[in-house]
């Protein structure tokens, strides 16, 4: 999915990018409600049945509490995120907040946890990017899409 043919496989104008940063942010806002309102249940999982979680962050310059909907991968008790941003050039905001302050909270379905992040390791990288696009094909195409290493997250029971 991560040809040259593949639309998400292209690097984003800066119009783009604009259009797209505004569009997660609306989307944000309606699936956080969604998914706290029920659970889950509603917007709790991507087409091919992977599980999304809501990741709490404080704000490294706002210090205000950030909460951005996720596809995670479990791996033993830790949850695995990726900071894609849709192959954006620039990493997201809760990615930049948990390298301030790695302390976070994540609720799963009805369930929420404090965890704390830290970057994949190469090994976890190269063991975990596999089944992540197994349930979600894009994140290639979203690594093709931008010079930038797209960062994979830890999120370990604190």
């Amino acid at each position: 999915m991560a040809g040259v043919d593949n639309p998400r496989s292209r690097p984003m104008t800066p119009f783009q990018e604009r259009l797209g940063r505004v569009t997660v942010q609306w989307m944000t806002g309606i699936n956080n409600v969604a998914y706290r309102l029920s659970g889950g249940r509603v917007a709790g999982h991507v087409p091919s049945g992977a599980p999304i979680c809501l990741l709490t962050t404080t704000g490294r310059r706002t210090k205000q509490r950030r909460t951005v909907p996720l596809l995670c991968l479990r791996d033993g008790a830790a949850l695995v995120v990726v900071a894609s941003r849709g192959g954006m050039s620039a990493h997201p905001a809760w990615y930049l907040n948990l390298r301030a302050d790695p302390r976070a909270v994540v609720q799963l379905g009805h369930d929420t946890m404090r965890v704390r992040a830290r970057d994949a390791t190469e090994e976890e990288r190269h063991r975990l990017w596999p089944a992540l696009t197994a349930v979600y094909e894009y994140f290639d195409a979203y690594q093709a899409r931008t010079s930038r290493r797209i960062p994979m997250v830890i999120l370990s029971p604190d």
